[in-house]
């Protein structure tokens, strides 16, 4: 055992460069503590997006509400198994909640996570789908029609004022579930930024970074979702919706974009003692995955692509492309964004004076595999919600409210 340590530690102590700690030699924090943050971001935009139908009346987005409060849930099932993988004693993390701790950032995780799942979420999911599962109820065969009427408490009023009162209640959740939202992701950023000690996180700008990051993805997530899904389903894609969503989004990544600008220009301003070692952690173990992915490929491509779509006037087929290219660009700077904060604020040492290597592991609970199942499974969690509940309408549910 004695041996294989040595091995290892030597194997690492190939890849630093300078001094660093005996301590630091090991990243602490893995890839799965990467995908964490990107997930939940994910929830946080998605539902900032559907919050947009409801609270500010935006009805060319009405076709992709449904699919972004479900796409929501799936990815908020599976935002908390990356933090239970990493832990040591998984099993255990049901303490948190007989025993909180007003003062653990982390503990707090699992009440904010509750009520957000619990209290809006899936109150906003019931009362949005309570009339199409009392018509589904009606119509669908054994056992689907009793899985219906469990799920609506085995409601059957679809009357007018009913489904009134429906879409008022919709509303209220959606104004409690925007500042959720928000204080679901932008308490990450507050976590990292609330770490003095590591001059890489330490940032008042951190916890709105993330948020705005969040926000990017999540409408992204989107809007890739919806150009997949409408034409697999028969149904055409609604370039009046596709184009104001691309909007917010165009919005939403200058935000992001000045954020981050301003974040770095701060950090330039005060030039603290950590300065050069970060300039150096920037400019060779980021290299790629700080300029040319998140900042190239994630930020500034996108925006001029955008900046083209908008003002140049591309046939909707063009549009479609050039949008389609967008959001798979920018998920991909989001993750890097994410990968950068993680994993780069692990790589410099303490001392200023050295860097290290983060090794990614294959197999094992936090490698390669384990992230990329995480990453697959909300895919796979929302074509179940989609096939059980369809995000679009049915013709069936409107006709048995009209009658």
């Amino acid at each position: 055992m004695n041996r294989e340590l040595i091995e290892r530690l030597a194997e690492h102590l190939n890849e630093v460069t300078g001094f660093i700690y005996p301590n630091e030699v090991e990243i602490h924090w893995s890839i799965l503590i990467v995908v964490y943050p990107y997930i939940t971001g994910l929830v946080a935009g998605a539902f900032i997006l559907a919050s947009l139908v409801q609270v500010f009346n935006v009805k060319e987005v009405q076709p992709t509400y449904r699919l972004a409060l479900l796409t929501a849930l799936a990815f908020l099932i599976i935002a908390p198994l990356p933090l239970l993988l990493h832990l040591g004693h998984p099993f255990r993390s049901y303490e948190i909640f007989l025993t909180p701790q007003l003062g653990s950032a982390m503990a707090m995780f699992g009440f904010v996570y509750l009520w957000y799942l619990m209290a809006v979420l899936l109150l906003e999911l019931w009362f949005e789908y309570r009339r199409d599962l009392v018509v589904w109820s009606r119509q669908a065969a054994f056992p689907m029609n009793w899985l219906y009427r469990i799920l609506s408490f085995f409601s059957t009023d679809i009357s007018e004022k009913a489904v009134a009162f429906d879409h008022k209640a919709i509303k209220i959740i959606t104004l409690i579930g925007i500042p959720s939202a928000f204080l679901l992701h932008g308490y990450v950023g507050f976590i990292f930024g609330s770490v003095k000690a590591n001059p890489w996180w330490s940032s008042v700008l951190m916890p709105l970074v993330f948020l705005m990051s969040a926000i990017v993805s999540g409408i992204a997530l989107v809007i890739l979702l919806y150009m997949v899904i409408a034409p697999l389903r028969g149904e055409g894609v609604d370039m009046k919706c596709l184009d104001r969503i691309a909007s917010f989004l165009f919005y939403a990544v200058i935000v992001d974009f000045t954020l981050e600008g301003l974040d770095f220009i701060h950090r330039l301003y005060e030039s603290e003692e950590s300065i050069k070692i970060l300039s150096r952690l920037a400019t060779d173990k980021l290299f790629i995955s700080l300029w040319v992915i998140q900042i190239f490929l994630g930020m500034l491509l996108p925006l001029g692509i955008m900046i083209a779509v908008k003002s140049l006037k591309f046939n909707a087929e063009l549009r479609r492309l050039f949008y389609f290219t967008s959001v798979i660009l920018i998920q991909l700077g989001i993750f890097a964004t994410r990968w950068n904060v993680v994993i780069g604020g692990q790589l410099f040492s303490k001392s200023f004076r050295g860097l290290t290597t983060y090794k990614m592991e294959v197999v094992g609970i936090e490698g390669l595999i384990a992230a990329l199942g995480l990453l697959i499974a909300p895919f796979i969690i929302l074509a179940v919600f989609l096939k059980l509940f369809p995000a679009s309408e049915t013709a069936e549910a409107k006709e048995a409210v009209s009658s």
